[in-house]
Parts: C-alpha cells; structure tokens; sequence
C-alpha cells in the first residue's frame, strides 16, 4: 500500500481517481477547500495549493488541478522523499501557441513555463515526476466547454452547431485521464520525465462532436447553425474570439502513442449519455476550448 496525495481530488478527474487508487489497494489522502468527513479509504485535508496544508508523509502525489498553482507549490515546500509525482496539464501548450489572440499565446508560454518549473522542482526533490497533457475533457459534467452548452440546451431548447468546423477533435474523458493518472504511478520509471499528450479514442470534426453533444442532451432541441463567416465577424467586431474561431478550422488532437505504449491505456471513443452532462457547472461556457 503506497499514501497518495491528491490535488483537485473533487475535480472532474480527481472524483474518477480516488476511487482507482483505492481498489488499487493505496491510502488516498485527499486535499479539499471545504471540510469533508473521512470515509473509507480516504483521509480528506482542508486547503488549497496557495495555503499552508500541513501534508503528511506520503509515497506520491497527484495534481488533478491547476498545473501553474501545483508547480509553484512543489517549488515552494520542496516534498522531500516523494517518490513519484504526477500532474495535469493541457494540449493548450500546443495548440494556442500561434493563436492570433495574444492572451490565448500567453496561456500556452504560461502552461509551459509552469511544465518547466515543475520538472526542476521534482528533479530537486522527488524522484520521479510525470506530466500529462489532455485534450478536451468531458464526462463528469463539470467541464466548461461541452457541459454548458448541454445546460443552455435544456433550458433554452436550442442548440448552437458550427457546421463549417471541419478541424478534428479528440475529447478524452475524465475517468480515462484517471486511469492514466493511475498507470503512470503504477508503471513508475517507465513514466519517468516524459510528458503524454493524451486524447480520446476517436477523432472527428468539430461540428460533429457538436452533433454528438446535442443528441446525447436527453431533451429535444432546436439546432441554431452559426456560420463561420457570421462568427469572425462577431469576433472582430467585439474584438475577442479570434483564436477560438481560427481553430474551427484547426485539428486538435494528440498522438496517443507513447500513452498507449508506456501505460497501457486505451481511451474510449467519443459517444456521450445525458448522465455525462448530469452536474451543473460553476462558470459559463469557455469558448476557447472547443
């Protein structure tokens, strides 16, 4: 039995890993802004990665949230004798990198200073460190891309298609990145310093996971054809949404390969159930990610 710290343990992928951790026979320890009883298995901590937590010894630590704020909390309590950690960040590091939208290339350079300095930080003082960089998720009902558009489409009984989006997507889904999460703990050297671009198991159009999206709602709807030529008017109108639209036309994807060799695991296809959108999420619908 190895104690697992983890970050984001609430989070749409940390609510699919502590329960992969536990049948795997670890003690998860988990860190949350709110009090929450212990249970089986789990040990729960009230805190966050920019307060002080006073963390326990523990064998390996996963960061399901933010990367920029877990990097920066490595680096400033230096965890000595952890044996492995893992960490979450995005194919934003890639795929906004030449966005015409300025703050969307800063994202990208943030994200990946914020790979940097988490794998100076873990060189230092851990022994192991791996990075994990998803597509779009979805599946828990917390995302803040396919989720809100659902939520919109059951109260309004519309739903907004693009269907000049031709560039590819990859949705991967939460309970699959958990499973990564896991494997790269499990597979330990064979996961060390590498960084995993990681999508789903199907690739498609833009427009059709948005098809997808809106017959999996549960709800019957009225499509709402945006065309592309309407949107970069919009966009340059209101002077914001420029990269999103630019990537309408753009594949976002990731070569699943190295994940699939070096921790065995297979994502699943995109096929959404309205179950998959059943938790309302907190913020509006982030556009730049679809």
């Amino acid at each position: 039995m190895s104690r697992i710290l983890v970050f984001g343990a609430t989070g749409q992928v940390g609510r699919f890993l502590r329960p992969r951790l536990r049948a795997a026979g670890h003690q998860v320890i988990a860190v949350s802004r709110m009090a929450i009883p212990q249970s089986g298995g789990e040990n729960w901590l009230c805190g966050d990665l920019e307060s002080d937590v006073d963390i326990p010894s523990v064998d390996a630590i996963v960061s399901a949230g933010p990367l920029d704020r877990f990097a920066a909390w490595i680096a400033r309590n230096r965890p000595d004798g952890v044996g492995h950690v893992v960490a979450l960040s995005s194919m934003s590091a890639e795929s906004k990198l030449g966005s015409p939208d300025p703050a969307e290339r800063a994202l990208a350079q943030h994200l990946s200073e914020a790979e940097i300095l988490l794998a100076a930080a873990c060189a230092a003082y851990c022994s192991r460190w791996t990075i994990l960089r998803p597509t779009l998720i979805w599946g828990a009902g917390l995302d803040r891309s396919l989720t809100p558009l659902v939520r919109f489409a059951w109260r309004t009984r519309l739903f907004p298609l693009v269907p000049g989006a031709r560039g590819l997507r990859q949705p991967v889904h939460a309970d699959d990145l958990a499973a990564a999460c896991a494997a790269s703990l499990a597979k330990g050297a064979a996961a060390h310093e590498k960084i995993f671009p990681f999508g789903g198991g199907e690739r498609m159009s833009c427009a059709e996971m948005l098809r997808r999206v809106r017959a999996s709602a549960g709800v019957a709807t009225l499509p709402v054809p945006l065309p592309l030529a309407l949107l970069r008017a919009g966009s340059r109108v209101i002077g914001r949404g420029l990269g999103t639209v630019a990537r309408f036309g753009d594949d976002l994807c990731a070569d699943n390969t190295a994940v699939v060799a070096d921790l065995a695991v297979a994502p699943r296809p995109f096929r959404p159930l309205p179950a998959d959108w059943g938790s309302a999420p907190r913020h509006g619908i982030d556009y730049a990610n679809l």
